[in-house]
């Protein structure tokens, strides 16, 4: 007799299956271009000596002036000398936006409105995720995050990217009954993918783990410069692979990290470089909206689910 061995009976999920890169389809961004690059900053505002927020030389310390004020610094420096540099490349960006910024500094999402660039719903604040909420509790502050949102801004958000990247069970269900179209949770590929929710599909856009300054630079005590070497790499690899497979590439930034005056002056070069790439033309420089809607606007079976 042959054996038969059960499969083994592991946790799973059912939002989206494996289809390998190589099974999938080709297709082209806008103008034939090959490469989606987006910047992402994360603007975020904290409750002060209480709740959730990084600490610049330990992890796990407590909430306290000290940490409070280099967190601080990203909104009151950090974010302006990340606009002039954006303004000074012509680049777009995305920004990962806490709402309560709109009541405690306004003159950010001002200038977010005034670039043009997306603000992408990032929860009321940073010194909260999701982690543990019941259903109820979640769907109100989404509902929250989303009025408040549409309210300042005449429209409503199109993508989401949770505090901490944290989700619920419920989290894409909630988000897709709330009218969003893509969300930036999950760092599986380096394509758009349709996720499952009950309410039907929402995207999933790529969003860095590795390139991601917060990563790197808090939770690794990783160089700046190492950073901005990945960035180049990571440019120079994507920008070869990308005439096999469309991709994209996503860079976060934190205004508290890289609006650091040493650490802007190396990811300036980064950027430039990137710019000025020999193959610079098969790039396209988006919001990461403008890649949700070419997705959006693709026939049915193009984006992988």
């Amino acid at each position: 007799m042959v054996a038969i061995h059960p499969k083994p009976l592991l946790p799973q999920h059912n939002r989206y299956d494996y289809v390998p890169l190589t099974e999938r389809q080709d297709y082209s961004w806008p103008e034939g271009r090959r490469l989606a690059v987006t910047l992402t900053t994360n603007v975020e505002w904290f409750a002060f000596g209480a709740g959730l927020g990084h600490d610049p030389a330990k992890t796990g310390e407590s909430q306290t002036h000290r940490n409070y004020a280099w967190r601080d610094y990203g909104n009151r420096i950090g974010i302006w000398r990340l606009f002039d540099l954006l303004d000074e490349l012509k680049l777009p960006a995305g920004h990962n936006t806490n709402t309560l910024i709109y009541q405690y500094a306004p003159q950010i999402t001002d200038a977010i409105r005034k670039r043009g660039d997306e603000i992408v719903a990032h929860g009321r604040s940073n010194a909260e995720n999701l982690r543990g909420l019941w259903q109820p509790d979640e769907e109100r502050i989404l509902a929250d995050v989303t009025e408040t949102i549409t309210r300042h801004e005449g429209k409503a958000p199109k993508g989401w990217m949770g505090s901490g990247a944290y989700e619920t069970a419920h989290t894409p269900d909630l988000l897709k009954e709330l009218g969003y179209t893509y969300l930036m949770d999950w760092p599986m590929d380096d394509q758009p993918v349709w996720l499952r929710t009950r309410a039907g599909p929402i995207l999933s856009v790529p969003y860095p783990i590795e390139l991601n300054d917060s990563q790197h630079v808090i939770h690794r005590k990783g160089d700046a410069i190492d950073f901005c070497d990945m960035i180049v790499e990571q440019f120079d690899e994507m920008i070869e692979q990308s005439l096999r497979h469309p991709l994209v590439m996503n860079v976060s930034v934190h205004p508290y990290v890289f609006g650091q005056p040493f650490r802007l002056r190396m990811l300036r070069r980064a950027l430039q470089h990137c710019v000025g790439h020999p193959q610079a033309e098969k790039a396209w420089w988006v919001r990461p909206c403008d890649i949700a809607d070419h997705c959006l606007a693709l026939p049915p079976g193009v984006i992988p689910g």
